[in-house]
């Protein structure tokens, strides 16, 4: 496996996680919702929101790997 394919891999291993680390962070903010009314819950869902917003630019890395790997194939 060469360094294109490892990082292909691993992009897409680690856009995999976070999509599932963003659901855990939003069934965490509804269970804080039982346990507070303070902030942690709004917390929690602005934390899942970013890690949702990560996931779109390691799409985009993907992408930019997958063109970049075209154009350095014959």
């Amino acid at each position: 496996m060469d360094d294109y394919d490892k990082l292909m891999a691993m992009l897409q291993h680690w856009l995999e996680h976070n999509d599932e680390h963003a659901e855990t962070y939003l069934k965490w903010a509804e269970k804080a919702s039982a346990m507070t009314s303070g902030t942690l819950p709004e917390l929690l869902n602005k934390i899942a929101a970013e890690t949702k917003n990560m996931s779109v630019l390691f799409k985009e890395a993907i992408s930019a790997l997958d063109a970049a790997g075209k154009r350095s194939k014959p």
